[in-house]
C-alpha cells in the first residue's frame, strides 16, 4: 500500500503510475492468495505444509 501511495504521491507522470498498479497488483494477489506468475511457471502452494 505505501509503494501505491509513493507512486502516485512522489512520483511524476508514468513511472508512477506504474508503480502504483504494480504494487496494487502485489496487494490483490496476496490478500486473494493467487499468484498468476507462479501458476504459469506450475507452482503449487502445499497446504499440507501448513
Amino acid at each position: 500500500m505505501i509503494a501505491a501511495a509513493a507512486g502516485l504521491l512522489m512520483l511524476e507522470g508514468v513511472g508512477g503510475v506504474l508503480l502504483a498498479v504494480s504494487a496494487a497488483g502485489f496487494v490483490a494477489s496476496g490478500l486473494v492468495g493467487f499468484c498468476p506468475a507462479c501458476a504459469m511457471l506450475g507452482r503449487r502452494l502445499d497446504k499440507a505444509a501448513k
